[in-house]
């Protein structure tokens, strides 16, 4: 079929009014779809009033409801061969507890205070991004946090929270205070696996369920439909009142049921994929795929994070299993969302879980995001700096000093120019995320032999060599005050001792911290570690010669604009200090150095000859 064949350009879900809501759905192999529809109070389980709906061309099917219909809830009933379903709106804006209910929603009933003046923080060029990865939950749930609302949208709210009888702050004071520009949050999107009614029950929510109401249980009260979206509102107003943009995790990749998801119901034959032998094929390692590819599977994915964008004032995307989408999908939504907004982001995985269907040809991987408006992470970069995401294996960082793995870094150090990317602007840059170990535990397990002095070193330096690389940095949230899991990898649904943010850490762990946030003032106030295209980098970036395993380049000519004349940065991942020889005499300013970073000139040099600490990064510049 051709997308001609499509509603494409028919809109899905409901359009209120006071005077008359209108209600749409798409399923094309309905014998007949019924509009139920329930009174505001969730509590009432009644039968609903049975509105019928007409079918209209290419698989609509829709019914206009005169008089208010605000707040009331509805539902589907749709019949396909004989087999009767109820189904929630997928374009459902809102919902109720749990989300088996969708609800006629007033939006504006739903905007804070002066939501219309709502600000972004300036963001000039996509390199200028610092990027901070966090789950809602965990930022606030510790005892320690001084946050009130723990757990929930409101924490990010709480503006001035210190650890309880300290000065060390927490909250979003500590991430102003550390300097990010973007913090990233997990999904908070609506999903399925954690029962909204108790407080106590974690998941990271990569299990989808309505993929354009809030999640429920970070809200105070999710049995109340507007709760959920005021506070998630509030939120994303406070940090950009606070300077701090918001990227949105989404997982269009999966749904949590199948036959029995929103899709499933509606036509489980178009918005999934299947095998040669007609099974759902399972690239996402969650029992199924959705068929991205799809031109009405298409519509709904950029249709929703449009919806975000607009509604929610989103600030960027990460895709969760990008390869999972095609190429023309994810282009598309970029370029359509550049349109809202030329500064909002938009990166993700550029892999899959296992086989798909999906031609490789057509996957979003590494390299095809060239001139997409779309990023990838650099997952080489990250295994060359520190090891594998789970095993014992070393890195540059923490001893593996042969030729591919400094090959390998010296390439992400680059933003990936010569490899995958066309711009640095395309190339996220990590050593660690939510999922697998942490830093931390990454190199206690490799390296569970050296002092633990030399391990905060390697933790240093891993991210020292990511903060002074060419591209977009991101940074698990802790890992600046050495964040640990305690040895769980993949802790999706273990409890908040594990997961949570222990604020604690940084009382102990202050210098680190210090180091983390002195390094982002350097890349912050200058231009030359963020480049904005390949051109510059290979006319201002130039390699420096050094003995074996030591890793040294140059900044030229006032790269990008930058003030400082030459900027020299080393990576000594030695356990001893290393000699390194200057490119040319005179006075050169060092501001890193050891445990120390910054833009304060730490001590000054007139020779040609510097020692560089064992396990550090060095900066120095004319």
């Amino acid at each position: 079929m051709m997308s001609t064949d499509y509603p494409l350009d028919r809109s899905l879900g409901t359009n209120y009014s006071p005077e008359q809501t209108d209600f749409a759905v798409w399923s094309p192999k309905a014998n007949n779809v019924d509009l139920v529809l329930y009174e505001p109070d969730p509590s009432q389980e009644g039968a609903g009033q049975v509105v019928k709906m007409k079918q209209e061309e290419q698989g609509v099917w829709s019914v206009t409801v005169a008089g208010d219909q605000k707040n009331k809830l509805y539902n589907y009933i749709v019949e396909i061969d004989n087999e009767i379903k109820c189904v929630v709106d997928p374009y459902a804006k809102a919902v109720v507890q749990n989300g088996h209910k969708g609800v006629v929603v007033d939006l504006a009933e739903t905007n804070p205070v002066e939501w219309e003046n709502d600000q972004k923080p300036p963001l000039v060029e996509l390199e200028d991004s610092i990027i901070y990865e966090m789950h809602v939950k965990d930022f606030s749930i510790s005892p320690h946090s001084g946050m009130e609302h723990k757990g929930k949208f409101l924490a990010f709210t709480e503006e001035e929270t210190m650890i309880p009888k300290t000065e060390i702050k927490t909250g979003v004071a500590h991430l102003k205070e550390l300097g990010i520009t973007h913090i990233h949050l997990l999904p908070i999107f609506d999903f399925a696996t954690v029962d909204e009614s108790v407080d106590y029950q974690y998941n990271w929510g990569y299990d989808p369920q309505n993929y354009n109401v809030p999640e429920g249980s970070y809200a105070r009260d999710s049995a109340n439909p507007l709760v959920r979206i005021r506070e998630a509102k509030e939120m994303i107003k406070a940090l950009h009142r606070n300077g701090i943009r918001v990227v949105m995790d989404v997982v269009y990749n999966h749904t949590y049921e199948t036959r029995n998801s929103n899709f499933g119901k509606l036509a489980p034959e178009v918005y999934y994929r299947l095998d040669e032998h007609g099974n759902y094929s399972n690239g996402s390692g969650c029992g199924n795929e959705v068929a991205s590819e799809h031109p009405m599977v298409r519509k709904f994915i950029i249709e929703s994070v449009k919806y975000w964008a607009r509604e929610y004032h989103i600030d960027g995307f990460r895709f969760d299993l990008m390869a999972l989408h095609d190429q023309e999908t994810m282009k598309l939504l970029a370029q359509e969302l550049k349109e809202i907004d030329s500064s909002i982001i938009v990166y993700g995985e550029p892999w899959t879980a296992d086989f798909s269907p999906l031609p490789m040809e057509q996957q979003m991987r590494k390299g095809s995001q060239q001139e997409s408006g779309v990023a990838v992470f650099n997952d080489e970069f990250r295994d060359a700096l520190k090891g594998s995401t789970r095993g014992e294996d070393k890195g540059y960082v923490n001893g593996k000093l042969d030729k591919e793995t400094i090959q390998k870094v010296k390439v992400g150090v680059m933003g990936g120019i010569d490899s995958f990317s066309f711009d640095p602007e395309e190339v996220i840059n990590y050593v660690s995320v939510h999922d697998d170990l942490t830093l931390w535990d990454k190199i206690e397990r490799s390296n569970p032999n050296v002092i633990d002095e030399d391990k905060v070193r390697m933790n240093n330096l891993a991210n020292a060599i990511v903060l002074t690389s060419q591209g977009i940095p991101f940074l698990h949230g802790g890992v600046e005050f050495l964040r640990t899991k305690y040895g769980v990898e993949n802790s999706y649904n273990f409890p908040d001792a594990i997961n949570q943010i222990e604020w604690e850490r940084k009382v102990y762990n202050y210098d680190t911290f210090k180091y983390y946030q002195g390094l982002i003032e350097l890349r912050r106030e200058h231009p030359a570690f963020r480049m904005n295209t390949a051109d510059q980098i290979k006319k201002y970036f130039k390699f420096l010669d050094s003995s074996e395993g030591i890793i040294a380049y140059q900044l030229q000519e006032h790269a990008n604009g930058d003030l400082w004349e030459d900027i020299i940065v080393i990576y000594n991942p030695y356990l001893e200090s290393q000699q390194f020889f200057l490119p040319t005499e005179g006075t050169w300013k060092i501001v890193v150095a050891d445990q120390e970073a910054g833009v304060e000139t730490l001590e000054v040099l007139t020779g040609k000859q510097v020692i560089v600490p064992r396990i550090s990064a060095m900066v120095l510049y004319k």
